[in-house]
């Protein structure tokens, strides 16, 4: 740590300012969304014993990595789109001069990308921040919307929309020619994803579309890749259009290649997270005064009690005292923003040892 990060407030803002990179710094992160438990070990002994290959050469391109992508979830290729992470997808779909409506709080990428004036923000109330089907539907036919953005489980509350009210609003949305994009990055780690998913209902929605960041339930945030799945030929061929040749590199592609191996690792690794969690979100249940609601991602969302500290104040704390960072919620469009946290759900150990921390830091006031 150079001079001028000395010490831990001066740590503090320095990484407050950073988008990644945090494993340098030697903190415990409970702000990035992470998969602990996959990739296996044999696929980094993998990656070590291939590296020459995969620094050297030219990865593949669209096609063929529409192809990997469709072997792994089961998908034809023609209805994939891969991109450099989700967020890529997000910046090219942003682009296309169509006019969206997001539910906030929400990603902040689906307010932040598309060109001013060009999105319309849906208030997701407190106390419940349940998105309301009907009145989103009505909002997006009023505003004229094309583009209709749910993320489910949403990101930073942890609910989810469930599967029947989401056809519903594809449904009222394919009379109006407006696209329903669902970002189902964190469905992994819901107890029921796998039946509330719209992967299966993908082909009798022509104005569907589901995004997934891979990068969240795979563990691999620093290979980055996410896709994009729709029976929509035209819509995809427009985001593709918007990608470079080589967008992937080869250590994605790699992970592609070996991914289909380790589909019972996988299941068996989002069913540990989603008990860490579980765990965790009774942990935090005992904190007087806290409300924490129940997660359906690999995060927790709270709100702090009445009259403590505020969400930036405690996540400062947390780190000068306890190397310890969250996320704290102010600047999310929602009612008092400066209230809330989304914690991310680590180990067992760490998740006790953020609890008594924050517990700590809430007594003391």
């Amino acid at each position: 740590m150079t001079k001028t990060h000395s010490t831990p407030q001066e740590r503090y803002q320095y990484i407050a300012s950073q988008h990644g990179g945090y494993w340098r710094h030697g903190f415990t992160d409970h702000n990035y969304l992470y998969n602990l438990y996959f990739p296996p070990e044999d696929f980094f002994t993998h990656i070590t014993e291939h590296v020459h290959q995969l620094v050297l050469n030219y990865p593949i391109a669209q096609k063929d990595l529409a192809g990997l992508v469709g072997e792994l979830i089961c998908q034809p290729p023609e209805r994939i789109v891969v991109g450099n992470g989700a967020a890529e997808l997000i910046k090219i779909i942003a682009g296309l001069k169509r006019k969206l409506i997001v539910p906030v709080p929400s990603f902040n990428e689906y307010v932040n990308a598309p060109p001013a004036g060009s999105v319309t923000q849906f208030s997701l109330d407190p106390p419940s921040f349940q998105l309301d089907v009907e009145k989103f539907a009505k909002e997006a036919l009023h505003q004229q919307a094309r583009l209709a953005i749910v993320v489910t489980p949403n990101n930073p509350t942890s609910l989810l929309v469930p599967k029947d009210q989401l056809i519903y609003l594809a449904e009222e949305l394919a009379t109006h020619d407006c696209m329903l994009i669902v970002d189902e990055s964190f469905i992994d780690f819901a107890r029921n994803g796998d039946q509330e998913t719209l992967a299966n209902e993908i082909e009798k929605y022509s104005n569907l579309a589901i995004i997934m960041s891979m990068s969240k339930a795979y563990g691999i945030c620093g290979i980055r890749i996410g896709y994009m799945l729709t029976s929509n030929v035209d819509f995809l061929d427009q985001v593709r259009q918007g990608l470079h040749v080589w967008n992937i590199n080869g250590f994605a592609e790699e992970f592609l290649r070996l991914a289909p191996r380790y589909r019972d690792k996988f299941k068996q690794s989002c069913i540990k997270v989603m008990d860490d969690r579980d765990r965790f979100y009774q942990e935090l249940k005992t904190i007087p005064g806290m409300i924490v609601y129940p997660p359906a991602a690999n995060y927790i969302f709270c709100r702090l009690p009445y009259h403590s500290l505020s969400a930036p104040e405690v996540t400062e704390r947390l780190f000068v005292d306890h190397n310890i960072y969250l996320k704290h919620c102010e600047g999310k469009t929602m009612p008092e923003s400066d209230r809330y946290v989304r914690i991310a759900s680590r180990t067992q150990p760490e998740n006790l040892r953020l609890v008594e921390a924050l517990s700590s830091i809430l007594a003391s006031e």
